[in-house]
């Protein structure tokens, strides 16, 4: 039996999604319990040049959501940018993953030579073959942007490891 394109995919992201939220619940209850006030958790960036937390979550929702949306030939679902709290930031990761339960496996099955064409920065184009897409694309950036949403909640403290990264 072969791995489908929808098992490769959506299960795989809504469980990234739902670690990457249990990451953020106890960087909130960590915050309340050191009186920390929640925003600077949400601006803290590793590096000056970096995105911040919240950008890092609204960015790994977007990769889901497009990926999701992308190879099952669908409109992308427009999110604001605008999550300055942890309830903001875990109703994104929920809305996402309410997004991706919605998507079947018809949708996404044999989506593996689909056309993907992304519109880059400054105008520029990147076409890809769905499970290159997938593969090369939606996973590393996805990954990336979850991992980075770690460290800074790492960095600053909060108790996690390996084990609330991978998830049960």
């Amino acid at each position: 039996m072969s791995l489908s394109m929808y098992d490769a995919s959506i299960p795989v992201l809504k469980r990234w999604l739902q670690n990457l939220a249990a990451i953020l619940k106890k960087a909130e209850e960590h915050a309340a319990q050191r009186k920390i006030e929640p925003t600077v958790l949400i601006n803290a960036r590793l590096f000056p040049d970096m995105f911040p937390l919240s950008r890092q979550v609204q960015i790994a929702t977007d990769q889901a959501k497009g990926c999701a949306a992308r190879l099952a030939g669908i409109e992308i679902p427009k999110f604001e940018d605008t999550e300055a709290s942890f309830d903001e930031l875990q109703a994104r990761i929920a809305k996402t993953i309410g997004f991706l339960d919605g998507i079947q496996a018809a949708q996404i099955d044999g989506s593996e030579t689909r056309t993907i064409v992304l519109d880059l920065h400054g105008g520029a184009k990147k076409e890809f073959l769905g499970k290159d897409y997938l593969l090369t694309w939606v996973f590393p950036n996805f990954y990336f942007h979850v991992t980075t949403a770690y460290a800074i909640l790492r960095h600053n403290g909060i108790d996690v490891g390996k084990k609330d990264y991978l998830g049960a």
